[in-house]
């Protein structure tokens, strides 16, 4: 009975073993083949890059992303964005855009030679009125 024990260990071990070394074996391919494909996708987008026509837009746009907080603040990024901003929502050119139409009063009703005679009447909107708190039942 003993030999059998052993032989039965040994077994476990062996089998034990094989796992683990098929495990170690499909990690290492699997890293092998994941870098492989990486390093072709890196010299794809570079090829594809140095052919492509520079676009000044999107030079500009790739500057400003650089320049991290700066960028609102800055005259050049702040047209570049507008730009890309008509581009992708398919809008004119600022200068074939027609002027925006003057705003309409807020209260229509109230004569605009008060406005012009210098005694300026009071149009602001009527305050919102809170409701107090109610009691809650229970």
């Amino acid at each position: 009975m003993a030999r059998t024990e052993a032989g039965a260990m040994e077994g476990k071990i062996l089998a034990r073993t094989g796992a683990v070394v098929f495990i170690a074996v499909a990690l290492t391919l699997t890293a092998i083949e994941l870098s492989s494909k990486d390093d072709k996708a890196d010299a794809v987008a570079t090829r594809d890059r140095s052919i492509a026509p520079q676009d000044p837009l999107a030079a500009e746009l790739r500057r400003c992303s650089g320049i991290g907080e700066a960028g609102p603040r800055d005259p050049g990024c702040l047209k570049a964005w507008a730009a890309s901003r008509r581009r992708f929502l398919g809008q004119r050119d600022s200068a074939t855009v027609p002027a925006p139409v003057a705003p309409t009063t807020l209260f229509p009703n109230v004569p605009r030679s008060a406005d012009r005679k210098g005694t300026r009447t009071d149009v602001t909107a009527p305050a919102m009125q809170v409701e107090p708190p109610r009691p809650e039942a229970r």
